[in-house]
């Protein structure tokens, strides 16, 4: 055998990393659907539609805590405090972007809430929308846009006359003619995918009486009918139409994009500085042109969409004739017990508790609940008094269950390793402790320079941190009038935080007309009639009182 050639080694890896970047991609863009399914979804959804509900939307906690109480609902009663934790998990998904601006506050706590806004992702708005669309949308029949099909191959039609004659099209009338054209079969192709799939829906099911069967027969004999006649009939003529103006579409595209590039200008195909994915508009990529082609033609051997279409209703006809049957058998009594059924449906719905338990075990055998010998958790408790029907349920293992044995089968399998989940646990504990060590001596070498100097994120949030603990371990002091008039001021004593780990410690002193000003990446913090005293734990008693004034 052959070694592999060197070069395949190396084009492995560009394909295996491309795997893998396409499949963070998808898992990020399947993550912004995550709010839809989380216990707050009902909250989510109402600040996503406050976003969606404005064009560049750019918020801060406050003005979207007012838009929430003045719309009201599931959100209108949230506090800032866990409105800003509904906004940093939106901001985890993607639904959301922040956007930080400089902003004035009147305490730490609306400073913090205050100085990060929040903007619409542009996936966040297209699952709102889809979501909104769908919450929207009546469980009803949509009817089949059936006249678009006609206009369809009319405008084909004259499209290849005008680009196949002499000359070919005019720019400007061949983008108004594309444009259109796909417009009116995206809305034709998405009407006939909605009935369809409401069809099924009907169709699934096996209760329906005689007004609902006869209804739904006039709807498959008639409507659909119109639809595949309609289809079938206009289908070929589609088709030629495509077979004469496929060897033209190339040309056709380039001399549209020759004469409107619309966002393609913007592509890194330019300059290379701007990095942004553009998607075109229908009708403008031959992947467009093909899919149209593919609806009416057997392109790939796998079928044409006419002839699914086909296939759906003659398996619709299929599911109303088996409809037809169980009906008749039920009106002669002789598989069918769904009288019967709901008799005794209309006897629960009318029986006391006791009543119904009773009927139950009349009906199903449904009686009372046989211990197996599985004791249940030892941290529920339940009393022999609890129905079986709300009681908590006992897992019962596989064995038991499907072999009445308790003994192992196979080869005992091996302990899971979790070295790896705990050096990642490791690790990111480490990079936390280095990220605070970092920000303590970032605030400890720009102690003298807080004025001139702009810190970090993470030294502000430890500057802050520190601030708040000393304040609230501050005792206040009535300041002495020297008028003789009440004395209406006070000041701070043992007002001072430490961490020791980190081995830094603040001091916060009253002084009248004091201004600190703290410049940051998240914006300017404005401290009045306070000062700050940053210095460095040491284990010498006397070195501790050292202390950098900072004003």
């Amino acid at each position: 055998m052959e070694p592999p050639a060197p070069g395949a080694a190396r084009d492995a890896v560009p394909q295996d990393q491309a795997a893998q970047d396409a499949h963070s991609e998808a898992r990020r863009r399947l993550d912004a659907y995550t709010y839809l399914s989380a216990p707050e979804r009902l909250e989510h959804v109402a600040i996503m539609r406050v976003f969606c509900g404005t064009l560049l939307a750019d918020l801060a906690v406050p003005d979207l805590l007012a838009k929430l109480r003045q719309a009201g609902g599931p959100a209108g009663g949230l506090d800032a405090d866990t409105l800003t934790v509904r906004l940093e998990q939106l901001v985890r998904w993607g639904n959301l972007l922040r956007s930080n601006h400089t902003v004035k506050a009147s305490s730490i706590s609306e400073y913090q809430r205050s100085r990060a806004r929040y903007q619409l992702s542009k996936l966040g708005e297209r699952i709102q929308r889809d979501a909104d669309g769908v919450l929207a949308e009546a469980d009803a029949a949509r009817e089949v846009s059936n006249e678009l099909l006609a206009l369809v191959a009319r405008g084909l039609r004259e499209l290849g006359e005008r680009v196949t004659a002499p000359g070919g099209i005019e720019p400007q009338n061949g983008l108004e003619r594309v444009s259109t054209l796909f417009v009116q079969f995206t809305e034709f192709a998405d009407s006939i995918r909605d009935f369809y799939a409401y069809l099924g829906q009907v169709l699934a099911r096996y209760d329906l009486d005689s007004a609902e069967y006869q209804g739904f027969k006039e709807l498959l004999l008639d409507y659909v009918e119109a639809i595949t006649e309609d289809v079938a009939f206009r289908a070929p003529r589609i088709s030629a139409a495509l077979d004469t103006l496929w060897p033209h579409v190339p040309g056709l595209l380039a001399r549209l994009d020759a004469h409107a590039q619309g966002l393609t200008g913007l592509s890194p195909q330019g300059d290379g500085r701007l990095e942004a994915r553009v998607q075109r508009s229908r009708g403008r990529e031959l992947a467009d042109w093909e899919g149209l082609r593919g609806w009416f033609s057997d392109i790939d051997g796998h079928g044409s969409q006419v002839d699914q279409l086909r296939d759906a209703t003659l398996r619709a006809l299929q599911s109303l004739l088996a409809n037809a049957k169980r009906m008749l058998r039920s009106a002669t009594g002789e598989m069918s017990r769904r009288r019967d059924l709901l008799r005794l449906a209309r006897w629960f719905d009318e029986a006391a508790p006791q009543d119904a338990h009773d009927m139950a075990v009349a009906a199903f055998g449904l009686y009372g609940a046989r211990h197996l010998g599985i004791p249940p958790a030892t941290d529920e408790v339940v009393p022999a008094y609890a129905s079986w029907w709300t009681g908590p349920a006992v897992e019962v293992p596989v064995a038991l269950r499907e072999r009445g044995s308790r003994a192992q089968r196979g080869r005992t399998s091996a302990v899971e390793d979790h070295s790896a989940q705990k050096q990642r646990l490791r690790a990111a504990a480490r990079e936390r402790a280095a990220a605070r060590a970092a920000a303590a001596d970032e605030l400890r070498s720009a102690s003298r320079r807080f004025a001139e100097v702009r810190l970090t994120s993470a030294a502000l949030g430890l500057l802050l941190e520190l601030l708040a603990t000393a304040l609230g371990n501050a005792q206040l002091r009535r300041r002495a009038s020297t008028d003789g008039e009440r004395a209406t001021e006070f000041d701070l004593d043992q007002a001072h935080s430490e961490d020791a780990e980190l081995g830094i410690r603040l001091t916060v002193r009253r002084a009248a007309g004091a201004r600190c000003v703290l410049h940051s990446a998240d914006g300017d913090l404005l401290l009045d009639d306070l000062e700050l005293d940053v210095g460095r734990i040491s284990s010498d008693a006397a070195a501790s009182d050292a202390e950098v004034s900072v004003s």
